[in-house]
């Protein structure tokens, strides 16, 4: 594979239209930003109920796929799709991101209660072929996030230290990759939000979460927002990329519309992108 740039580039921003300077200014230095709050309590119980549909239908097919297998249905589900493109996420995203915004990834993160496997810390992107890395994923809380249900947690400023050492974890996982000697980085902070809000963080900050001992279910959906100056030396997934708003002068990304309804067929399924 090409060399990847896995620099982190401080966002400079004079005019934040949403955020303000100080979360800028925050997110160049720790990394991260939470709470920031998008649906109300009806449109929340909404994007419950239509993922609470989605695990039921996928579940209909009895093809073995679990809890975190709904990954880069945008391409599929409408509604998938109109969460990806709502206008109160991106204002926010803009801010970072910039005025031309590409989603090339969406994944459903759902820890039931009592679910033994952990997000080892790791780097998202480590396992991501895209240069140079300029993701910005929002976390989309379908489902309250607290330490007691396993909340995804940050290692505050650890984006600005380049590639870290991993190995392959030994643990029952979500992903493999595992960070070496966590702990010389710092002390973790929890991502705990509430239902509808969000937290938007760098694609090589150290982040992972435990496996969830409680009676709580757990889900939250990701969101991976890049410039469309950002390239994906795998064509394939370019191929699964919404331009959200503004343009792409580049051409590295596909546009794909809105589709027509909800498709969680096994056949031609998305092909599995990205970790949280």
């Amino acid at each position: 594979m090409e060399e990847r740039d896995l620099s982190f580039k401080p966002v400079a921003n004079d005019n934040p239209q949403h955020l303000t300077r100080e979360q800028l200014d925050f997110y160049n230095e720790q990394g991260y930003i939470f709470p920031v709050s998008i649906y109300n309590e009806s449109e929340s119980t909404a994007n419950r109920d239509y993922f609470d549909m989605l695990l039921r239908e996928m579940n209909a097919f009895r093809d073995g796929r679990d809890s975190y297998a709904i990954n880069g249905y945008h391409m599929r589900c409408q509604g998938l799709w109109d969460i990806v493109t709502e206008p109160r996420i991106l204002d926010y995203v803009e801010d970072i991101v910039g005025p031309n915004i590409i989603a090339w990834g969406t994944h459903f993160f759902c820890k039931m209660p009592h679910d033994p496997k952990v997000v080892p810390w790791h780097q998202d992107a480590s396992y991501w072929p895209l240069s140079p890395a300029r993701t910005m994923t929002v976390w989309l809380a379908i489902d309250d996030a607290d330490i007691e249900n396993a909340a995804m947690q940050f290692i505050p400023g650890t984006h600005r230290l380049g590639p870290l050492d991993w190995k392959h974890t030994d643990k029952p996982a979500v992903l493999h990759q595992e960070i070496v000697n966590i702990g010389q980085y710092g002390q973790p902070i929890a991502d705990k939000l509430k239902a509808g809000e969000i937290s938007l963080h760098a694609d090589m900050l150290a982040h992972g979460s435990t496996p969830n001992y409680s009676n709580l279910r757990r889900c939250g959906l990701t969101i991976r927002y890049c410039p469309p100056e950002v390239r994906p030396l795998n064509p394939m997934w370019a191929k699964q990329a919404v331009l959200c708003r503004g343009t792409d002068d580049y051409g590295h990304w596909a546009n794909i519309p809105r589709p027509a309804g909800e498709d969680l067929s096994p056949e031609g399924k998305p092909k599995s992108i990205g970790g949280n």
